[in-house]
Parts: C-alpha cells; sequence; structure tokens
C-alpha cells in the first residue's frame, strides 16, 4: 500500500499531533508500506526514512511557530502523481487538508482523515465567538467530503454528530510506552526544584490561550496563597508565554522539550495539572499517566475517557480555577491517595499502547479500500 500523510507541521516533537503523525509514518514502514509526507514545515532534521516534500507557505500571525500551506493542490500534485499513492491520510484540517481532500476527489483517490484539533472551540479564546458556527461549517465541508473520519475519543465522536458529520469511526491515539514510563523518574531532575520533599505539579503544553492558561494560573495563585509544600513546573512554548511567566511568578518554565528530556520531566513529577477544554484527545495526559503522574484534568472532551475518575485521577470543573486548585490541594494533602492514583494511571495508559492502535488503523485502510472498489463495482454493473 502506498500512503501519502499530510500534516502542517512535522517539526518532530512540536505538539501531539506531530507525535502522532509520526507513528502512523513508523507504523507503515514497519508492515512495509510505501510512505510519503507533505507538510509547511520540515524537521529540522531527521533521519530521511521516508520522502517528506515542503509546500509553499506562510506564518500564522498568531502561532508564528506554525506555517499555512498556500491553497490548493497545484504545489504538491506533481508529488502525487509520480508516487500514485493508494491512499491520502489527511492530519490537518487546514489549507493543505483541503488541496488533499480536492485532490482525491478530483482524481478519484481514497481519502481520510483524523479529527485531532478542536478548531470550532478556538475562537472563543480570541473574542470571536461569532466566528463559531463559521469554523464548524469549515470542519463539515472537510470531513464530510472524505471517505472515513478517525476521532480519538467518543464525547467529540458524539460531537461531531450532533454537529452533522459523518462517517465516523472510533480510533484512539496510543502512547509510547517505551518512552513515557517511571523508570525515567530522576532525583537529580527533581533537585533543581528545591530541596526536602516538595511534591512537583506539572504543565505541559503549547503556551497559547486556547489551552486555558488563564485556568492554570488562578489555580496556582489560590495554591500559593494557602502553601508553599509545591512547585509548578512549565514545560512548553508558544506566543502566550511572556504574560504567562507573569501570571506564575515562583514557576520554573523550562521551555520546549522532547524525547527523552520530555519524557524525564514527566517521569520526575507527580501530579499533572491540565485545564485545557479544547482536547480531541489530549495526549500529553496519557503521556503524563504512562509516565506514573496523578493526572488533574478539565472534565470536558477527550479527558473524559482516558481518565477513571477517581482511579486513575482527578477532574476539575472545566474553566474553573477554584476546583483545579482544591482538587491539586486534595492530592497533596493525601499522600496516600496520590501514590495509589499514580499506579493505576499508569496501568490505564498501559491500554493505549501503539501497537494495537496501529494494527487498528491500517485495518481501516484496507476496509476503506475495500469499501470504495465494492462501490464502484456497483456503479459499474449499473
Amino acid at each position: 500500500m502506498r500512503i501519502a500523510y499530510f500534516n502542517a507541521n512535522l517539526k518532530a516533537g512540536q505538539d501531539g499531533v506531530t507525535r502522532v503523525v509520526y507513528k502512523m509514518i513508523e507504523g507503515a514502514l514497519e508492515r512495509n508500506h510505501e510512505a510519503i509526507a507533505i507538510t509547511s514545515t520540515l524537521p529540522e532534521s531527521w533521519q530521511q526514512t521516508i520522502p517528506m516534500f515542503k509546500v509553499p507557505s506562510v506564518v500564522i500571525p498568531m502561532h508564528k511557530e506554525y506555517r499555512i500551506a498556500l491553497p490548493g493542490y497545484q504545489s504538491f500534485a506533481k508529488i502525487l502523481q509520480n508516487f500514485q499513492p493508494d491512499i491520502l491520510h489527511i492530519n490537518s484540517p487546514c489549507t493543505l487538508g483541503f488541496g488533499a481532500a480536492k485532490y482525491a476527489q478530483h482524481f478519484q483517490i481514497p481519502v481520510v482523515a483524523t479529527y485531532h484539533t478542536h478548531f470550532p472551540t478556538y475562537p472563543r479564546y480570541f473574542n470571536l465567538t461569532k466566528l463559531e458556527d463559521l469554523t464548524w461549517r469549515i470542519s463539515r465541508r472537510l470531513y464530510n467530503n472524505v471517505d472515513r473520519t478517525f476521532v480519538p475519543t467518543k464525547p467529540i465522536l458524539d460531537e461531531l454528530v450532533k454537529h452533522d458529520i459523518f462517517r465516523l469511526q472510533y480510533l484512539p491515539n496510543g502512547v509510547d510506552t517505551g518512552l513515557f514510563t517511571p523508570e525515567r523518574r530522576s532525583e537529580t531532575w527533581r533537585s533543581r526544584f528545591g530541596k526536602g520533599n516538595k511534591s512537583i505539579v506539572l504543565f505541559v503544553s503549547r503556551l497559547v490561550w486556547e489551552k486555558d492558561l488563564r485556568v492554570l494560573a488562578e489555580a496556582y495563585q489560590r495554591l500559593k496563597e494557602k502553601r508553599n509544600d509545591f512547585e509548578m513546573v512549565i514545560v512548553g512554548d508558544g506566543h502566550a508565554r511572556a504574560q504567562f511567566e507573569q501570571m506564575m511568578p515562583g514557576a520554573h518554565f523550562l521551555g520546549y522539550q522532547t524525547g527523552v528530556t520530555l519524557a524525564e520531566s514527566f517521569a520526575s513529577a507527580d501530579i499533572f495539572a491540565f485545564p485545557s477544554t479544547t482536547e480531541t484527545f489530549g495526549l500529553v495526559t496519557l503521556e503524563a499517566m504512562a509516565s506514573g503522574l496523578t493526572p488533574v484534568a478539565a472534565k470536558m472532551g477527550g479527558a473524559i475517557e482516558i481518565i477513571e475518575e477517581g482511579s486513575s485521577g482527578l477532574f476539575a470543573k472545566p474553566l474553573d480555577g477554584a476546583d483545579m486548585a482544591q482538587k491539586v490541594e486534595w492530592l497533596l494533602d493525601h499522600p496516600q491517595y496520590l501514590r495509589t492514583m499514580k499506579e493505576q494511571a499508569h496501568r490505564r495508559a498501559q491500554q493505549y499502547r501503539w501497537e494495537s492502535i496501529l494494527k487498528q488503523l491500517f485495518d481501516n485502510y484496507e476496509d476503506v479500500l475495500q469499501e470504495i472498489k465494492r462501490r464502484r463495482q456497483m456503479v459499474t454493473a449499473a
């Protein structure tokens, strides 16, 4: 099988979506499929196991670390004509994704997509709530024009159904349990943030407002007013970092991390606080759990499916900094429950190993190809 993957960004480790796309590519190679990747942003350096092609693009003003492809498919049409893909896989609901869908329709090539990013929720973070309906219309236009859309959690799938998006397939993302493991816990790492037995609360994310940074800042400030037996560590970068740092006095900002460095940060903390309400899956939450952390996450979106409340983590009310502070504080005050939940979280994450997830993905590819073959035979017979 020849597969062409589309994602706006292929900078290794940039975000959860990119990490998932790389796993898909690895899965294709392990199964002896041929693959290429088309993107607006190539990795800075990589072992070129598959051909990667960069298309013309422009910087996104509000997110300068990301680029958006120029509209249409002319920039990659010749690449696909030479490669002759059996199926296209879209991972970005942007101009690149639309271009791929249009190419697939024009040349009658099977095309699937993964619903990674819940863009209809983003306008509210820029005081543009009137654009939410438009964003849903754009989403319907893309996803209703592909042969199958993979959705990583059932709560998000149900929401898409309510917004009249069809041909959906539940398919969760996986977690690299070899990279993210409690075995990477480092006392040297912990010693950087003070002596003693202080607990460490970790947040890992792109530092952008749509990750509900203000909610985390409120929770942190409330906790700091009452106690000093914990340290707050922030991993990530983004356009909101400077202002966010001002809102988090005393917190430790480590910047962008990836690979083993990121895995060590996960494993060496105790509690993972994640207030984002815009997650379709929340890969960082699962990576934290695989690393042996107890998550406290907003009860919305993908977290609802990943976390078993009271067993492998706690939920906070969405957009409620006071409630998030209360849940983190409860864990700090009950170390025995914190330890038990860490163990349960680690066990829960093992259910999302990539091996089984990738098998489902490639079985779906085959199913889509067979379905379209049957459909074309019926049209020919008629």
